[in-house]
């Protein structure tokens, strides 16, 4: 423990008897100061036992020092001469290793000739044995030794092409004869290998025969023997996929260069399996079936294309994206030329047959909507004038659009997108494109919803017609939610094709013209169907409202709270208003419903100019006002509402005492009305003619 003299002074008391209060003793200074003297002498003695004990060891340390010091010394000594002894024995390894080097070059240089020399001499031999006409070596004649008999005979062909033919005509045919016998027994020997599954053996004949001419019927050989029951399912791709993928495991154990063969292996499965397979299913189909060819076609052509880009990532070479590129291209090129022209004939012609389909399921027969100077005009008339031109035609309350067809046709285009996208030539994209999409105006925008739409507004009847039906609406309806659909096409499917290019542009004014074109057809209905409407009103008020409604014989007997024509409007106000909610979203339907609010108030108040007042009959007339303007409030437009609220203060003219009248005009509502409507209301009172109320109003 660390040493603390405080504390070691405290335990030294403690010990000493008289050095404290312990067990009751008294306090002894005297006894205490002997203590410490004595320990002190004791410590004393101690120290100086200590200190020569590390007088000595210092001593006997520095002799070990001196000693130690002397001994690294020799070491040093030592080492130096060794180093010295390794030096010259590296010097003279080194001199010995050159003399061995320069003696092994001298003797390559003796040996080389000499290996030639009896290697030329061996081809001589050989070469006699041709020009005897007898194979006498071991070598030709042991099947064994065939590696050694094709190296030689390799060899001696190389030397027979060298020779004069008038001369050694006859041993150059033996020698080309054997060359070719050697050059089929290896090939053989190969094929029964690889038969076997024999690797190392393909191996050593592949290398051997990689000098000789038939190397590549090797290969051939070889990639047609691994076609040999490969191609025994249905899906010839797949199929060809699993082969490559085996192949290119084998290809690098057997061949020096295992890129080239497997680009052989795939050129040949795309220019003979694939070609043969994508003709059988196209051509079957081409001039008989164009839905059949086309989906097939595209079917055919992406499976390709997968292929293509699952055999990228084994090694091909160097450009392997243009090898494979061109293989594609030399399948499909004779029938991607021509593509778009099928595609839009298809399209043509089955669009044309889902919208005849369709009339003649409604027992329809489509009027063909004229064009040219006398249809021009009229439609010009028709949207000046807003007038029916022609007479109206029954439609029994068919709208002649159909969400079936629509789908129909947009299904048909979704999928000619896709075949465009993935058929067309990148540069052609967008011109395709844009034909497909002009398919989908003529057949979707121009025969179907533009045809619906003329023949509502010829179906609409004119304003003053008994319980019209009015089916215009149905067709608002239905064109709006064909609107969104066609819509979400443009911007889903062609969008991607043509947003770089300047057909973009095209599309989008294309796209612009023919929906302003039905916007305006909507607008006209819209206004001939409001104007119906109006004119069903006008009917209904006619015909049921009495001039005693509002001039009863009796004032002292009217037992109404309404009269029977507000109860037969307000019913078919509210349906109309239920029916436009129903057929339009968005803003239009508040625009349209404030159209027809405004109509409906000048209507009851134009209604209401034509009838004399009295006092009960004001009142009757208040409470027709406050019904008709409970039923503005169901459109929920201000302006509407506001013009009943003010028509229901006007007709408080028709019953307020005459000396009040020039209060109740002055009022919040009537305050900033022109004082002739003021006064034509006034004028609407049977005791108008009093003087008093005259002079009252004055």
């Amino acid at each position: 423990e660390p040493f603390v003299a405080d504390e070691y002074i405290e335990r030294l008391a403690w010990r000493t008897p008289g050095g404290g209060s312990r067990g009751g003793e008294a306090f002894d200074p005297k006894r205490l100061l002997e203590e410490f003297v004595n320990h002190i002498q004791e410590l004393q003695v101690m120290d100086e036992r200590i200190q020569r004990k590390v007088e000595k060891l210092e001593q006997q340390c520095q002799k070990e020092a001196k000693e130690f010091a002397k001994k690294v010394q020799e070491l040093q000594k030592s080492n130096q001469v060794a180093f010295q002894h390794f030096q010259e024995l590296d010097e003279h390894i080194s001199y010995v290793a050159t003399k061995v080097c320069h003696l092994g070059d001298q003797l390559e240089g003796v040996n080389t000739p000499r290996q030639r020399a009896v290697e030329a001499q061996k081809l001589m031999k050989y070469f006699n044995e041709f020009l005897d006409g007898e194979l006498k070596s071991d070598v030709f004649t042991n099947s064994e030794k065939i590696k050694e008999a094709a190296d030689i005979i390799q060899k001696l062909h190389l030397i027979a092409q060298e020779l004069p033919f008038d001369r050694f005509s006859e041993v150059k045919s033996k020698i080309a004869s054997k060359y070719h016998d050697l050059e089929c027994q290896l090939i053989q020997e190969f094929t029964s290998a690889q038969r076997r599954g024999e690797i190392s053996r393909m191996r050593e004949v592949a290398a051997v025969l990689l000098h000789f001419k038939g190397y590549s019927h090797c290969v051939d050989v070889y990639i047609k023997q691994c076609q040999e029951s490969a191609f025994l399912r249905n899906d010839v791709f797949e199929d060809a996929a699993i082969l490559c993928q085996r192949v290119n495991k084998q290809v690098g154990e057997v061949f020096s260069n295992p890129e080239t063969v497997l680009a052989k292996l795939i050129q040949n499965i795309f220019e003979v399996k694939l070609q043969r397979y994508v003709k059988e299913q196209l051509e079957e189909h081409r001039k008989s079936d164009a839905e059949q060819y086309l989906k097939n076609l595209y079917d055919l052509y992406t499976r390709t294309t997968n292929l293509s880009s699952k055999l990228m990532e084994f090694n091909l070479g160097t450009d392997k994206q243009t090898f494979l590129s061109k293989l594609i291209k030399s399948i499909f090129i004779s029938y991607l030329e021509n593509y778009i022209e099928v595609e839009i004939g298809y399209l043509k012609s089955r669009s044309a047959m889902i919208l005849q389909r369709y009339y003649d399921s409604k027992n329809h027969q489509k009027r063909s909507i004229g064009t040219g100077g006398i249809q021009d005009l009229k439609e010009r008339i028709r949207q000046r004038t807003n007038l029916p031109l022609g007479p109206s035609i029954d439609t029994h309350g068919e709208t002649f659009l159909s969400q079936e067809v629509v789908v129909n046709l947009l299904q048909e285009t979704k999928q000619a997108f896709e075949r465009c996208h993935r058929l067309s030539d990148p540069s052609d994209l967008p011109k395709n494109a844009f034909r497909i999409f002009s398919m989908l105006v003529e057949f979707l925008c121009t025969e179907h919803i533009d045809y619906a739409l003329e023949t509502g507004l010829a179906g609409i009847p004119s304003s003053d017609s008994k319980n019209a039906n009015l089916y215009f609406l149905d067709v608002v309806h239905q064109a709006n939610t064909i609107f969104h659909l066609f819509d979400k096409q443009f911007n889903d499917h062609l969008m991607p094709l043509i947003s770089s290019s300047p057909k973009l542009s095209e599309c989008l004014q294309k796209k612009k013209d023919i929906i302003e074109q039905m916007e305006v057809k909507l607008d006209m209905g819209i206004d001939r169907t409001l104007n119906c409407m109006i004119g069903q009103m006008k009917h209904i008020l006619a015909a049921e409202q009495k001039k005693t409604d509002f001039k009863p014989e009796d004032e002292n007997n009217v037992l109404i709270q309404y009269t029977n024509a507000c109860v037969k409007v307000c019913g078919y106000v509210r349906k109309q208003v239920e029916k436009i909610r129903n057929s339009m979203d968005g803003k239009n339907v508040d625009t349209v419903l404030m159209e027809l609010g405004v109509r409906f108030h000048r209507l009851i108040y134009e209604h209401l100019q034509q009838y004399s007042y009295s006092c009960m009959g004001g009142m009757l007339a208040i409470c027709d006002v406050a019904e008709y303007r409970k039923c503005a409030k169901d459109f929920k437009i201000a302006l509407v509402l506001q013009l009943f609220d003010t028509l229901h203060a006007l007709c408080n003219l028709l019953v307020v005492a005459p000396d009040n009248l020039k209060q109740v005009c002055s009022g919040e509502q009537l305050a900033n009305l022109d004082k002739n409507i003021l006064h034509s209301f006034v004028q609407l009172r049977v005791d108008y003619r009093s003087a008093r109320l005259a002079r009252h109003f004055s």
